[in-house]
């Protein structure tokens, strides 16, 4: 069920024109009543992790690029491989710290490396198919970042994608550290998806769908499969999987000789798609749900200095928390 949410109606300029829900429930404690869950249990937020013994006097160059909003720690150790990154007047080399004494610069930006307590920014997007997570597309499709937000000294970062034909539930972020806790695969997020299908599964698709279905690149499953019912020959599921591989949930039908009629986002982690948002509006969430979504994901441990986003094709697409802690497995 949704945790109350504070009124989200006021929008900041540069959104959508369409106007927003006046009360949202955004950051969910458990998934809504009407999500035909079955009763299910709600996901567990993480452990509080143990606190450190004194705060860290430096950080690596790359993790604290990402947290200036520049790109995620993968993109930023791209850019410090090229050379394009100076501190204090010398180019950087991979695996660099940097203190709060040190002038980071990035072409001819300077970066401060500052220690706040600023709450990142949030903002979940109804994607209608139709539009592109990229903001460049050679063949000049409508892009998601044109419906947000201008924002300065920092910039939007897609808590994992969607394709061209999917629609629902994008979460954008100024936290480059937020946006790699929740995509990272070692931490296991939920994805959950509307699936409307032409016909009904089988039981043996079903028990398939759940053991395992092999894709060219690797196994898939899906923790959930649930029929929702339908008219005629078309069919809803609601399925839920832990991964965000290119177009993994319609590669894993397709497999099956399966043709999905529509995709949606519904969930993603503890973060629902506000059942009132509008398709290519946005609300941003208030500082109370802020707080909520980083106690769930929990403060980077000491070991996650060195974790990075894992490389994938630039317009990667992620198919769509656990109701446990996300756990530490590798790739």
């Amino acid at each position: 069920m949704a945790a109350a949410a504070p009124d989200i109606g006021k929008q900041r300029r540069g959104a959508s024109s369409r106007r927003a829900p006046k009360s949202t429930p955004a950051v969910a404690k458990g998934q809504r009543r009407n999500s035909g869950n079955g009763g299910r249990r709600p996901p567990k937020p993480p452990a509080a992790p143990a606190p450190a013994a004194a705060p860290d006097r430096s950080q690596k160059l790359q993790k604290v690029l990402a947290q200036a909003g520049l790109g995620s720690r993968r993109a930023m150790e791209e850019i410090i491989k090229g050379g394009k990154v100076k501190v204090n007047g010398a180019v950087a080399t991979l695996g660099s710290r940097v203190t709060t004494e040190d002038m980071i610069q990035v072409g001819r930006r300077q970066i401060k490396f500052k220690v706040t307590t600023r709450l990142p920014r949030v903002i979940l997007y109804h994607k209608p198919e139709g539009e592109i997570v990229s903001r460049d597309d050679p063949a000049g499709r409508r892009s998601v970042f044109e419906k947000l937000p201008v924002i300065r000294s920092a910039k939007w970062l897609a808590i994992g994608r969607l394709d061209f034909n999917t629609g629902g539930l994008l979460i954008f972020t100024t936290s480059g550290e937020l946006a790699n806790r929740l995509m990272h695969p070692r931490f296991e997020v939920e994805r959950e998806y509307a699936v409307r299908l032409f016909g009904a599964l089988t039981p043996v698709q079903i028990a398939e769908l759940k053991k395992g279905v092999r894709l060219s690149d690797g196994d898939a499953r899906f923790e959930q499969l649930d029929d929702q019912g339908g008219e005629g020959r078309n069919r809803w599921y609601r399925v839920m999987l832990k991964e965000g591989r290119n177009r993994v949930v319609r590669r894993m039908f397709e497999a099956l000789g399966i043709q999905v009629s529509r995709l949606m986002r519904v969930r993603f982690g503890i973060v629902d798609l506000p059942p009132r948002l509008k398709r290519g509006a946005w609300v941003e969430l208030k500082e109370s749900e802020i707080k909520m979504l980083l106690d769930w994901v929990g403060s980077p441990a000491p070991e996650d200095d060195d974790v990075s986003e894992p490389a994938a094709a630039p317009r990667r697409s992620a198919e769509t928390q656990s109701r446990h802690r996300p756990k530490s497995r590798a790739r």
